[in-house]
Order: C-alpha cells, then sequence, then structure tokens
C-alpha cells in the first residue's frame, strides 16, 4: 500500500523539484522498499497500488467524451511521471484524445485513455524505461507503465519490450490486433 497524506495540495509543483530521473530513481527504490504491514502516518489514508492494467481497463464506466479533440501528435515520450500527470489531466478533461503519428515511449500510456483513440496510420513504439542519456533502467518504472497496458500489450510488454533498449515500433493497426479493446480513430 501507499501512504498518500489527505487533503493533497492542489498547488503545482515548483519547477526546482518537480518530477525528473533523479526523483523516478528515488521513487522506485523507495516503492520497491515498501511494505504492506507499515503502520501508516498521522492523518494518511491507505491506497493499494492497482492491479497491472486496472488502469486500462476502466473503461466500462467511463462517459463518452465531448468537445474538440486533444490531439497528441509525434509524440516521442519522455519522463514516465509527467505522463502519468497528464494522463490524468486528459482523461479528467471529458474531452476526445486522438494518439496520432507516432507515439513513442512514454506516450503509449495515453492510448488506453477511455476517453482516446489511436490514429490509423500512427506507429506505437516501446523500449525499456531508462534515465535519459543513459542505459540505466530505474526500478519500478516499467511496472507503471505496465498498469496503463492491456491483453497482448501487457503480455509484450512484460515479456520482451521492457527489457530492451532497442525501439520497438508497431502498426495501428498491430497495436489494434494486440489490444482489441483499442479504439481507432474515425472507425
Amino acid at each position: 500500500m501507499i501512504w498518500t497524506l489527505s487533503p493533497a495540495p492542489t498547488r503545482p509543483m515548483p519547477r526546482s523539484i518537480r518530477p525528473g530521473a533523479g526523483l523516478v530513481l528515488a521513487l522506485g527504490m523507495a516503492v520497491a522498499g515498501c511494505v504492506a504491514t507499515v503502520p501508516p502516518p498521522t492523518g494518511a489514508t491507505a491506497h493499494p497500488l492497482p492491479s497491472p492494467s486496472a488502469a486500462a481497463t476502466n473503461t466500462a464506466t467511463a462517459r463518452a467524451p465531448t468537445g474538440k479533440p486533444i490531439v497528441i501528435l509525434n509524440d516521442k515520450g519522455g519522463n514516465v511521471l509527467q505522463a502519468m500527470a497528464r494522463r490524468e489531466e486528459l482523461q479528467r478533461s471529458g474531452r476526445p484524445v486522438e494518439v496520432r503519428g507516432y507515439c513513442r515511449s512514454a506516450c503509449t500510456i495515453y492510448i488506453t485513455l477511455p476517453n482516446a483513440c489511436l490514429g490509423p496510420g500512427a506507429t506505437v513504439g516501446f523500449h525499456a524505461p531508462r534515465l535519459p542519456g543513459t542505459s540505466i533502467v530505474p526500478p519500478i518504472v516499467d511496472q507503471l507503465m505496465a498498469q496503463y497496458y492491456r491483453s497482448g500489450i501487457l503480455r509484450r510488454w512484460q515479456d520482451e519490450w521492457r527489457h530492451s533498449l532497442k525501439m520497438t515500433k508497431i502498426s495501428a493497426a498491430e497495436y489494434k490486433r494486440l489490444d482489441p479493446q483499442t479504439r481507432i480513430c474515425g472507425s
């Protein structure tokens, strides 16, 4: 379990302490060392970690997206924690999200949003998460990403892609074949 203090601050984090590679590494080491039997701090609420792909499968209760689509075009990825925060913002927006062009690395967690579709000509790329400019794979980041994958995509992530520093690219059609729940834009 992860303990969080309630209520959570609503102010943006100062730029000097926003999540970066060092924080990702520290987070990974801290979370990896957590034990569920640790008593909560005063004023904390327990939140169990979601099971793998739980975040990706909650589409049954989702409202139909409305408004002008938010288009994610040619996104090369980046910081996983920032992508997770952006994913939450995209879901809360209630607007349709279209993932088009190329979507690589951390961008791939947007595809399973309940309000998202994947462009029919999109190319999706997967590789092991790593600290920028290195081949160091930080602990737990692959598991953070895995919670947003489903079906064959999750299996390939767990079995292959999260272990490889080489980018594996697949087409939107192949993505849909591996994850039949994926919506293709315009269909």
